[in-house]
């Protein structure tokens, strides 16, 4: 037998033993059933360098979780008759153009994701500029055949609402959504005049490299914004008004936001996601699927200095919202304390509290333990107890840590870079441009490239707050394209200087290398945002 006081105690509990490993120095919580708030919650400094503690009633930037926002003001309009969303883009934003030898974007397509258009890489402060760029840009798949997450899809989204109504985002979702359901400290676009309200954000200390858990942070670039695919600020308690909202399936205290029908277009499951993010099915602006035998809709976010999980189990009438600063995984908060709160509802015992993390345990450390020689140079890996160590220099042990791909990390100055993938067999190992291979493993040939390739490689920055750099390595015959965080994707080239980013064929994204001199490329286009060659490796 258990409470919700006794289940947000050891929420609380799991917060306080883990706060170092978490890289968030501010986070709030709110669970919340059909009715009204079970439990808040507050951990950490909304300003780490002064001191002040975080409380629940500050703002944060919930990111993509915006999203849901603007479908649920699609839905209304639609529920109006205003908009139908099978009807062509460019019926409502006429100047909406994209390249394209199939089909016409719908607003069906651009809610789902199913557009087979880019992400974006965020290359103009505003939407109306990004959008207007996409004409430079090629839809890759027929609409409706492809999941490819979009955040450019989003903005069109938001600049449609504004055409179709005559009116700005913050207005349209002041009068739509947070006045109905009474969120009176949430901001709906990112401005100056709210700054002050905000919990600072934060990014990495070093924005070239892998984070590891409890790494340095500094404070977030600041910036304004008002895209509709990320750009609310809001606190817990207002927030979890609006997921009562979604629970209640459209109800809020005042009457219906959206019908039962336009909800269950919302959460219907549209596409099967293979991108491994974003749940079971996507519908409109949300997740769905199945958890511990019960549906759950969610979504999440992540700005420049926040991370945010929003999600709901809609069979239990639970739902949770979790609000960080700094590069966090607040899914793995939300996500427990929901299982805290579902055993309580059922008069349960609690889940037992994980022990601390611990990023250097690595229970099977003898399966990588061995020695890899290169091109460059050896490699020796060690398995003592539970911990695993990369043998540099002057007989030095560097601990290795365990991301949550598979991969490690070592924070030392030679391997900082990039992180170390073995391969499923532990025959190889790779970090950033060189390969490993463990003794008496047979080599294999070395493959070749085009000597041209050679003047891709390098590191190419911007001054993109959300993408400022990433580098371009050679690796066995193959170019990749590797992103701050150390996750890489294969470049397949598609003709002279032009390659697809991803080796699925589906994928719109491009990077395009320009601007040669002496045989290297100054500048690389990525989805339409122009990096640099610099100076650092």
């Amino acid at each position: 037998m258990s409470s919700f006081s006794e289940a947000m105690a050891q929420f609380d509990q799991f917060i306080d033993q883990n706060m170092g490993m978490l890289n968030a120095p501010a986070i709030t919580a709110v669970f919340t059933d059909r009715q009204g708030i079970l439990a808040v919650s507050a951990h950490g400094y909304a300003d780490a360098a002064a001191g002040v503690p975080v409380k629940p009633e500050m703002l944060f930037q919930i990111g993509s979780i915006s999203k849901s926002f603007a479908a649920v003001a699609l839905l209304q309009l639609h529920e109006e008759g205003v908009i139908d969303f099978q009807q062509p883009v460019s019926r409502y934003l006429p100047w909406f153009e994209i390249q394209s030898e199939y089909e016409p974007i719908t607003l069906h397509h651009l809610l789902s994701h199913t557009a087979g258009i880019s992400s974006g890489t965020e290359r103009s402060p505003s939407a109306l500029g990004e959008v207007w760029a996409m004409r430079r840009m090629a839809a890759s798949t027929a609409p409706g055949s492809y999941f490819h997450y979009s955040n450019d899809g989003y903005k069109v989204l938001g600049l449609l609402l504004e055409a179709v109504l005559g009116q700005d985002i913050g207005t349209i979702y002041r009068e739509r959504i947070f006045e109905p359901l009474g969120m009176k400290e949430a901001e709906p676009v990112i401005r100056h005049n709210a700054r002050r309200r905000l919990a600072i954000g934060y990014q990495p200390y070093y924005d070239d490299r892998p984070l590891p858990q409890g790494g340095m942070l500094a404070p977030a670039t600041w910036f304004e914004g008002d895209s509709a695919d990320g750009a609310i600020c809001a606190n817990v308690l207002d927030m979890a008004a609006y997921l009562r909202m979604l629970m209640n399936r459209g109800s809020g205290p005042q009457g219906r936001i959206i019908s039962p029908e336009s909800f269950d277009l919302m959460t219907q499951p549209i596409i099967q996601p293979d991108d491994g993010y974003h749940g079971e099915f996507y519908g409109y602006g949300l997740n769905s699927g199945e958890r511990e035998g019960h549906r759950h809709i969610w979504h999440g976010g992540g700005m420049v200095g926040y991370t945010s999980t929003m999600e709901a189990d809609m069979e239990d009438g639970l739902g949770v919202i979790v609000l960080c600063s700094g590069p966090s995984s607040p899914e793995v908060l939300g996500r427990y304390g929901l299982s805290l709160m579902r055993a309580a509802l059922h008069q349960q015992a609690l889940p037992a509290l994980p022990p601390p993390m611990d990023p250097f345990r690595v229970e099977d450390g003898a399966l990588y333990a061995g020695s890899y020689r290169g091109l460059n140079g050896d490699i020796t890996i060690t398995a003592e107890g539970e911990r695993l160590f990369l043998s540099g220099d002057a007989d030095q042990q560097i601990p290795l840590e365990r991301r949550e791909d598979g991969s490690f990390y070592a924070l030392h100055p030679d391997f900082d870079l990039f992180p170390l993938r073995f391969s499923q067999e532990k025959q190889e190992l790779t970090h950033g441009p060189d390969w490993y291979l463990r003794d008496g493993a047979p080599a294999p040939d070395e493959p070749g490239y085009p000597q041209e390739w050679e003047g891709y490689l390098g590191h190419y920055c911007s001054h993109n707050p959300w993408l400022n750099n990433f580098r371009v390595i050679l690796r066995r015959g193959k170019l990749l394209l590797v992103f701050p965080d150390g996750d890489e994707s294969a470049l397949i080239p598609l003709a002279e200087g032009v390659f697809r980013v991803e080796e699925d064929d589906r994928s719109p994204e491009r990077i395009r290398f320009e601007q040669l001199i002496d045989g290297k490329a100054v500048r690389a286009t990525l989805s339409g945002g122009s990096y640099y060659r610099t100076f650092t490796r």
